[in-house]
């Protein structure tokens, strides 16, 4: 459960900082809460890039439909969320702070280190959860 200090929302223009956005449904809880104390305005930071594709390697994302940012623009994501601003890093931002690029940038890229047909392996990883091709 999500509260707000209502004193300390109320007429505050509010800048929300948040690792990722998955699936969105977070920010869709708050966001509301912020709205109603009272914030002015609500500016979503976000220090990953947009993850558009799922995560076969260890992250409980393995489709692209539960994913907020997949088919969507940034400012669709910020219209869905509510936010008046939405910035994310990109994957080159990401990289230089991370001083490196020998890491998987799949999810945000689709670009896997293997070959993959993403449709069979979304089947594949999501097969315990109820899915529609």
């Amino acid at each position: 459960m999500y509260s707000v200090v209502k004193d300390a929302a109320r007429g505050a223009s509010i800048a929300l900082v948040d690792d990722s956005i998955i699936r969105g449904d977070t920010l869709r809880k708050v966001l509301p809460k912020l709205r109603a104390s009272g914030a002015r305005a609500i500016h979503v930071r976000v220090s990953s890039p947009p993850i558009r594709y799922p995560c076969f390697m260890g992250m409980d994302f393995p489709t692209r439909r539960e994913l907020v940012a997949h088919g969507r623009s940034i400012d669709e994501v910020r219209k869905y969320l509510g936010a008046d601003s939405l910035i994310y890093l990109t994957v080159d931002e990401l990289t230089n702070a991370i001083g490196t690029t020998e890491l998987c940038t799949a999810c945000f890229t689709g670009n896997y280190p293997f070959t993959i047909n993403i449709d069979e392996t979304e089947i594949a990883f999501a097969s315990d959860r109820l899915w529609e091709p």
